[in-house]
């Protein structure tokens, strides 16, 4: 056997999926398929039960999951190590990043690494949070920008880079726009507009909403708050957003507090393994743009304080 078949057996262990595990290891379905094929022979076993609709690990495939991806990591550490002490990256890193995200910062920082270290391949991907999270615990993805509500979430190690309070956003008319405060039971009068299940803003939201027993009606759902302010601004629902995102919008709709959840949303870069030298060089780099933009965007304050930055935290566009 050879490392290559053990990537290809990890990529369909993972996927469950042949056609996903080729796109991903970027070779034909076929020449993934030839290659389990040969490596099952080589072991006497097979290790895929390929009867159902989704590809599922025989109790043969699954006693070998953990030693191939143990081999794989092993593989990798040679060459980081070498690379390390000659003063070079190499390999490739994956980059996960909420669906419908667009903070530029993550890109200055992908791109100030790229031209540190242009022997390392970037792989960048959107997915949901809670898909993500899954992603940087099993290994599939390396360095992670998700919403959550927890500061360090489950097993990873994380920087917050966003912690702010929801907000109920209404146009001017609204009865809510009318109260000074509000609470999770002022909303269940009105129908909801927010995020999908698995985005750090709903979790948050859920969360409030099931500890007081509370059942509000989800109306709409988008991923991206640019849809979520333009279907409240037309009395679709009330949105559910976060502070700087309803304060982009403060032209044509109202913010309002919830009170009684406080727990915030956050905005974190997630990892796993910080022994890897291509993630802790990226780590700088991250670290370095959203700070830089954070100061940015004070400075812009103090110097037009009635202009201000257009969000709270400087950071531009949804997350």
């Amino acid at each position: 056997m050879d490392l290559r078949q053990l990537e290809y057996f990890v990529a369909v262990a993972e996927e469950q999926n042949f056609t996903r595990a080729a796109e991903r290891v970027h070779i034909s379905q076929s020449g993934v398929s030839a290659q389990i094929r040969q490596l099952e022979r080589e072991l006497g076993a097979d290790l895929f039960d390929r009867s159902a609709r989704a590809v599922t690990l025989t109790v043969a495939g699954k006693a070998a999951l953990e030693h191939a991806r143990a081999a794989l990591a092993a593989a990798g550490a040679v060459g980081q190590a070498v690379g390390e002490v000659t003063d070079l990256i190499r390999g490739r890193v994956t980059v996960g990043m909420i669906i419908g995200c667009t903070l530029t910062p993550l890109f200055d920082a992908l791109a100030a690494f790229h031209k540190a270290h242009p022997g390392v391949q970037i792989s960048l991907l959107e997915d949901s949070s809670d898909r993500l999270l899954e992603g940087v615990r099993t290994g599939a993805v390396d360095l992670a920008l998700v919403g959550t509500a927890t500061a360090t979430p489950d097993g990873l190690e994380a920087l917050t880079i966003i912690s702010e309070r929801l907000v109920a956003t209404v146009p001017a008319g609204h009865p809510l726009a009318k109260q000074r405060r509000v609470t999770l039971r002022d909303l269940l009068a009105y129908p909801i507009v927010c995020m999908p299940p698995g985005t750090g803003l709903r979790v948050v939201f859920d969360h409030a909403c099931a500890a007081q027993g509370l059942r509000p009606a989800i109306a709409l759902q988008a991923s991206a708050a640019d849809a979520i302010a333009d279907l409240a601004a037309r009395g679709l629902g009330v949105a559910i957003l976060s502070d700087s995102m309803a304060e982009s919008y403060g032209d044509r709709l109202t913010a309002r507090t919830i009170d009684d959840v406080e727990t915030p949303a956050l905005l974190a870069l997630v990892w796993k393994n910080a022994q890897n030298p291509s993630v802790r060089e990226l780590l700088v780099h991250s670290r370095q743009a959203f700070t830089r933009t954070q100061a940015d965007a004070a400075e812009t304050r103090q110097a037009h304080p009635a202009r201000g930055s257009g969000t709270q935290t400087g950071f531009p566009g949804s997350w």
